[in-house]
């Protein structure tokens, strides 16, 4: 709508005509919510404002037209159409009035000269033929004649743009019908996504399916992590984009879609969400944008679905139910439980105090032991492992042998015996730890 302190709209006329109908517009969320950068149905929650260069829009006219709403298309297809006839009509009337066809015969009968336009009276007439003109209708009532050159032509000038208008107006409708986020509308994601353990690690998963059976070539699904952060310098940095790394044994984004499957991504230390736990989950000012892209099989399109979930749409401690089945030879996929969770067993604290829970500090005995992150610690040879309490400890998952020992072993045991034969006796022996693996900065 016009703006009421002016003729143009406060965001200006092209591009506020060119926001999507579908998305919640600026301001009008319900209180509390968090305002979204991806709407749930992969539109644009973002206005444009105070655009200075108008004509950049003018410039690519097919585009702008194929990006209005479908009510602004189609009154810029009728007006153009309209006015073009009513254009052309008013040069016919014009020349026949010039020419004297509009004048009554004579009072003696004679006959009249040859018009230019046979059957043209009046303004309507001319109306007429010109519709005639450019839609290449042609009842035979009215033509044009030889008598005037300049209606010639106008003839020609009127085909050739009644042509050009033809094109321009036929593709930004077949564009409008033919767009590839039309194939996006039976790309459904999970309203909710969930946390939970996935191989004893915290996983970020959600889940999406294609209701077609037309298959999307060379899928790939991209994540993408959208939050406010601070520099070093005290920069604030409102929209900062942090990819997620997707599970794939293929070590790529790709995946084959022939049935819904549950996207996971494993929450490590270089993910942005390692510091994420189920009490700071609510007040994370954050959102994870999803971004499928494909082609479509029939039509060989490049087209793009993409969602997105905020903090309160991300559920811990659940996951998917199975909805595929295989029944007489064949799988079957029940849509009515895709977006159904069921809650596990997991722990609150975030992927990093997880990690430091399993690293933790170990004093005793005068000697001061740290597991940092993942490494292991080796007592000289003996392939001791310590846990924080001090005392030996069986190698978990997170766990790897030591170098040159594919079973964690040591590399000599002939001088086992003799360590625990030392602790046996109560013998206080200073041993020297090694530290192996990668190593976190202590916090």
């Amino acid at each position: 709508m016009l703006a009421r302190k002016g003729l143009l709209p406060s965001g200006f006329l092209l591009t506020r005509l060119a926001e999507s109908s579908r998305g919640p517009r600026p301001g009008q969320r319900a209180p509390g919510q968090r305002a979204r950068f991806i709407t749930k149905t992969g539109s644009c929650n973002v206005a444009h404002k105070n655009i200075r260069e108008q004509g950049r829009f003018l410039q690519d006219v097919f585009t702008t037209m194929v990006d209005l709403k479908w009510q602004y298309s189609l009154l810029i297809f009728t007006s153009s159409f309209l006015w073009s006839w009513m254009l052309f009509a008013m040069v016919w009337w014009l020349l026949a009035f010039a020419h004297g066809d509009l004048q009554p015969p004579g009072p003696h009968g004679d006959p009249p000269a040859v018009p230019c336009v046979t059957q043209i009276h009046s303004f309507t007439s001319a109306f007429l033929f010109s519709i005639e003109v450019q839609v290449t209708i042609g009842f035979g009532g009215r033509m044009v004649t030889e008598e005037c050159p300049l209606a010639i032509m106008v003839l020609i000038v009127q085909n050739i743009l009644g042509l050009i208008i033809n094109a321009v107006m036929l593709g930004c409708v077949f564009m409008k019908t033919a767009q590839a986020n039309r194939r996006a509308e039976t790309l459904i994601f999970s309203r909710n996504a969930v946390i939970s353990l996935r191989n004893g690690r915290p996983t970020f998963m959600f889940r999406v399916g294609d209701l077609r059976k037309s298959m999307i070539i060379s899928a790939t699904v991209q994540l993408q992590v959208i939050r406010k952060t601070v520099t070093a310098e005290g920069e604030v940095i409102p929209v900062c984009q942090l990819d997620i790394q997707v599970e794939n044994p293929l070590h790529s984004n790709g995946i084959f879609l022939v049935s819904p499957l549950v996207i996971s991504h494993t929450i490590g230390r270089g993910s942005p969400l390692y510091d994420l736990s189920a009490h700071s989950l609510a007040n994370e000012d954050l959102e994870v944008i999803v971004i499928l892209e494909g082609v479509v099989e029939t039509t060989g399109i490049t087209m793009q679905a993409r969602s997105s979930y905020t903090p309160d749409e991300i559920l811990w401690g659940r996951r998917f139910v199975s909805i595929l089945t295989e029944e007489d030879g064949r799988y079957s996929v029940d849509y009515s439980k895709f977006g159904n969770t069921a809650p596990v067993r997991m722990s609150s604290l975030s992927a990093r105090q997880l990690d430091a829970a399993r690293g933790g500090r170990e004093e005793g005995g005068g000697a001061e032991t740290q597991l940092q992150g993942w490494g292991l610690v080796r007592a000289g040879r003996g392939g001791f492992r310590r846990g924080a309490g001090g005392g030996v400890r069986e190698p978990s998952l997170y766990d790897s042998p030591a170098p040159g020992s594919w079973d964690g072993q040591s590399e000599k045991g002939e001088e086992e015996p003799a360590v625990v034969g030392a602790e046996r006796k109560g013998q206080k022996k200073k041993v020297q730890l090694e530290v192996i693996g990668p190593r976190d900065e202590e916090e």
